[in-house]
């Protein structure tokens, strides 16, 4: 899966302030993530954030739906 530093990831289940949406600020064997309504910064690994990937959103195209 192509994700990449400034996508916006559109998750499966919601964070439990209510937002679904979260930036991506780092891409390696982890990825560290922002949330989009609350702020909070998490690190999770590549598995499991590509398993619960619903949609990818990139500035300049209409986003890559899986």
């Amino acid at each position: 899966m192509d994700i990449r530093v400034g996508d916006v990831l559109k998750m499966k289940k919601p964070h439990p302030c209510g937002s679904d949406r979260w930036l991506v600020t780092r891409v390696g064997a982890d990825f560290k993530m922002r949330c989009l309504g609350c702020g909070r910064d998490i690190m999770n690994t590549r598995a499991k954030v590509e398993k619960y990937v619903r949609k990818i959103e990139r500035e300049g195209e209409d986003g890559a739906s899986l």
